[in-house]
């Protein structure tokens, strides 16, 4: 069955960087999609980054406008993973970040990883 599994959210003072990564199993993972999305307490959940599949590691990227030039979505088909560099955090990142493929017409989601912007 089709799993995700983050890991690398944490404590981090604001202008800080993470690094977020998805280990996936259970589908041809280089052959799809792979989304990072985020949900703030009494927010809904929103897109945060995209990244298509690719023939090699790399694929093309969408972006939210509010992390744009401070985040990276990257992609390693060899390893079933895919990655989010967060740069220049701030408070308003703090969030769950969920990882998320859509796969035979479903939905599927990881349990997510808390990342924490405080000083």
């Amino acid at each position: 069955q089709v799993q995700l599994v983050e890991s690398g959210g944490g404590l981090v003072q604001p202008g800080g960087s993470l690094r977020l990564s998805c280990a996936a199993s259970g589908f041809t993972f280089s052959s799809y999609t792979m989304s990072w999305y985020r949900q703030a307490p009494g927010k809904e959940r929103e897109l945060v980054a995209r990244i298509t599949r690719a023939g090699g590691s790399t694929g093309s990227t969408v972006y939210a406008d509010s992390v744009k030039g401070r985040f990276t979505i990257s992609r390693d088909n060899a390893k079933n993973t895919v990655y989010l560099q967060i740069d220049s955090l701030k408070p308003e990142d703090t969030a769950i970040y969920y990882c998320n493929v859509f796969w035979a017409n479903m939905n599927y989601w990881g349990q997510g990883t808390q990342v924490t912007v405080s000083s």
